[in-house]
């Protein structure tokens, strides 16, 4: 039974995703050197969490409205605050990094005193409860923990692909994954958009994300390789169309939660939204695009006997038509 909400894509589509495979190959190449080569250039803006800077608790009479101390602040010159709730919506945690130019107050109480006479007002007194300064070496931690954490699950995706599918499958998995997750930096880069810790826990969810679309169209490859006898290519391409419809409805819905979390969610986690955004949009494209016509080339060209069954299936396989 065909229920249209939930096959957005006709059944028996033959779409000849393979034809396109070196246009494909070559723009995801393209944007990846670009991607890397605007990192190296003119690298991250990063925030308070990496570089260091000053934590200021507020408290105000009335609920606070963020988006009011953010301008503020940015008015005052601190460009780049860091404004969140917490607790009860009358209390602020406020970070910053102190303005640029000489003759700035380095001490972080004199910091904090002067955050809270910008954003107190007169309908809305506030005070400090407590302030505090994050220094440079923390944040290094901060991203040296990063990157650990990004190697720790690359490492973890690798063995668990080559384990379930076949190491072909894996190494194309991981190369389209990384592409996915330095355009979604080379973005940050370019945009100079703020990159915190939330921006990279952004992009791992993407990451895992963009993983997992692929291995179910890589399940669908082994499936069809045991059951269809045609040509490689033509496998693949018949993967790819038998999940297009779960993937693009799949990414859609994913997109619109994260959607409403940029436009809903605050100043604070907008980074991370917009990270996850890029990121599903990107690793949908791969996993139909990129990840199969990679197993088209090279030392990746995926063949029938990579997947065969074991031996006792091999007679049940040959009998069918």
């Amino acid at each position: 039974m065909k229920i249209f909400p939930l096959n957005l894509i006709p059944y028996g589509t033959k779409i000849d995703f393979m034809r396109m495979r070196w246009v494909s190959l070559t723009v995801a190449a393209l944007l990846t050197l670009a991607s890397i080569v605007a990192i190296a250039t003119m690298q991250f803006n990063f925030a308070l969490d990496f570089t260091g800077g000053t934590s200021v608790e507020v408290r105000f009479a009335k609920l606070a409205d963020v988006d009011a101390v953010r301008s503020k602040l940015a008015d005052a010159g601190y460009t780049s605050a860091q404004v969140q709730t917490f607790g009860s919506g009358n209390d602020l945690l406020i970070r910053l990094q102190g303005k640029e130019g000489a003759g700035q107050q380095t001490d972080p109480t004199q910091i904090a005193d002067h955050v809270v006479s910008i954003v107190t007002s007169a309908g809305n007194p506030a005070q400090r409860m407590s302030s505090g300064y994050v220094g440079s070496q923390v944040g290094k931690e901060l991203a040296w923990n990063g990157i650990w954490a990004l190697l720790f699950v690359m490492v973890g995706f690798l063995a668990y692909i080559s384990f379930r599918f076949e190491w072909k499958f894996a190494v194309s998995a991981i190369i389209t994954t990384l592409s996915d997750i330095i355009i979604v930096a080379g973005w940050f880069a370019v945009t100079q958009h703020e990159f915190d810790l939330t921006v990279l826990a952004g992009i791992l969810s993407a990451l895992g994300y963009s993983i997992n679309d692929k291995i179910v169209v890589f399940d669908r490859v082994r499936e069809n390789f045991r059951a269809m006898r045609a040509p490689p290519r033509e496998i693949l391409n018949a993967s790819i169309n038998q999940t297009l419809s779960r993937t693009i409805i799949v990414s859609f819905v994913a997109f619109l939660t994260v959607l409403a979390l940029y436009l809903y969610g605050g100043g604070s986690l907008q980074g991370m939204a917009e990270a996850q955004m890029i990121g599903i949009v990107l690793g949908t494209l791969s996993s139909i695009f990129v990840a199969c016509p990679l197993l088209t080339i090279g030392p990746l060209q995926v063949s029938k006997q990579d997947l065969m069954p074991k031996a006792k299936d091999e007679a049940a396989l040959a009998r069918r038509p």
